[in-house]
């Protein structure tokens, strides 16, 4: 029904693989029908990918560059479709959204994070400059989200927050699909003493914390994902807990469950950012789908989440040794922690899954193209 119906997906930052948008949204949404396409700006070239069309407007080197210039050549390319509906996932496309919007397309705006929060912890703004550049592009979103056909969110939180704004404020959350980690876990759980934190591994992110844990416990913390810096990367190897540390890069999604099959738990210390207390981290569910109890930062959102599953256990996110006692105290109680892990495995399969996502998304998109 929906063959006819052309919808765009724009980010002049993800990666034409990223799983929120490409695996989950627009793998969805051409499952339903649509005509989908996908522009980005990564510079490798345009692509046909299982019924979605990839078109790439090229790469610049920088961040000013690139939020000063591919603003508008993504409103040339976008033009240049002529798609029923736009929706965009990129705060810096802000001002193309809304010449979209004013020439007459639909348009769905993607908040994956609660902009004005998050700017509080961006190290390259000056500390004291922070608040007023929050503070001024809160005010834009808001102006825009009235204007805007649809909001889509990744949280909750920051769904409420736009519903002021625009009646269509919907979260479409970050939940696992069925064909990601949802499969059995391999059996047993290992008797090694091994855990694992997979994402970015930053400072706010708590590698620090997590790190300087391990040097307290007789266990192996598996380690996956990019780091945000080289500065920060040296900084951690130099750690002596960086001794009972096992990197394994950047690795991929089977990785990622090889890595999770052979983990007695998952562990997710961010800091208590603002933009980090009202989130709802993808890797929670992740953990949980694997059948991992998940170990986290003590925020209220977390602990009633892990609580009301039964599914890991909260501690301090900046203090090593609270980390320490908590890690080591689930890897000496191993029938507690596959409790746990089965626990969390169930919650994703009842409710913290992506199918129940994809149908709000497809039923949106029905409302807002009539």
């Amino acid at each position: 029904m929906h063959r006819a119906l052309r919808v765009a997906h724009l980010t002049t930052v993800h990666a034409r693989r990223d799983v929120r948008i490409f695996h989950k949204e627009c793998e969805s949404l051409a499952a339903a029908g649509y005509d989908v396409h996908l522009l980005v700006a990564d510079g490798s070239g345009a692509e046909q990918i299982g019924g979605i069309t990839i078109h790439d407007i090229g790469a610049v080197q920088g961040r000013i560059r690139r939020m000063c210039l591919q603003p508008w050549r993504m409103l040339r390319a976008a033009r240049q479709l002529k798609a029923s509906l736009y929706h965009f996932h990129d705060p810096e496309l802000i001002p193309v959204a809304l010449l979209l919007r004013w020439g007459g397309a639909e348009v769905v705006y993607d908040s994956h994070e609660d902009v004005p929060r998050a700017v509080m912890s961006k190290h390259w703004i000056r500390p004291w400059l922070r608040h007023v550049v929050a503070r001024t592009f809160e005010l834009f979103e808001n102006f825009a989200a009235r204007r805007f056909s649809a909001i889509v969110t990744a949280t909750p939180h920051i769904a409420r927050r736009f519903a002021k704004f625009n009646a269509r404020s919907i979260d479409i959350n970050n939940y696992p699909m069925q064909t990601e980690l949802l499969e059995s876990r391999c059996e047993p759980m290992g008797d090694g003493r091994a855990v694992c934190y997979v994402g970015g591994i930053g400072k706010i992110r708590g590698a620090i914390e997590m790190i300087s844990a391990f040097e307290q416990i007789d266990a192996t913390l598996i380690m996956a994902g990019a780091f945000e810096s080289a500065s920060t990367e040296a900084e951690l190897r130099r750690l002596p807990g960086w001794s009972k540390v096992d990197y394994r890069g950047v690795v991929s999604r089977s990785q990622v469950r090889e890595i999770m099959a052979n983990s007695r738990a998952g562990l997710l210390f961010f800091h208590p950012e603002p933009n980090h207390v009202d989130a709802q981290p993808n890797k929670m569910f992740e953990y949980m789908s694997a059948g991992l109890p998940v170990l986290a930062s003590d925020f209220p959102l977390w602990r009633l989440l892990l609580e009301e599953a039964g599914a890991g256990v909260c501690a301090d996110p900046l203090d090593a040794t609270a980390i320490a006692r908590t890690v080591g105290a689930l890897l000496d109680d191993p029938v507690k922690g596959r409790a746990m892990g089965a626990l969390g495995r169930a919650a994703v399969l009842e409710r913290y899954q992506w199918a129940h996502e994809e149908r709000k998304l497809q039923s949106l998109y029905e409302v807002v193209l009539g």
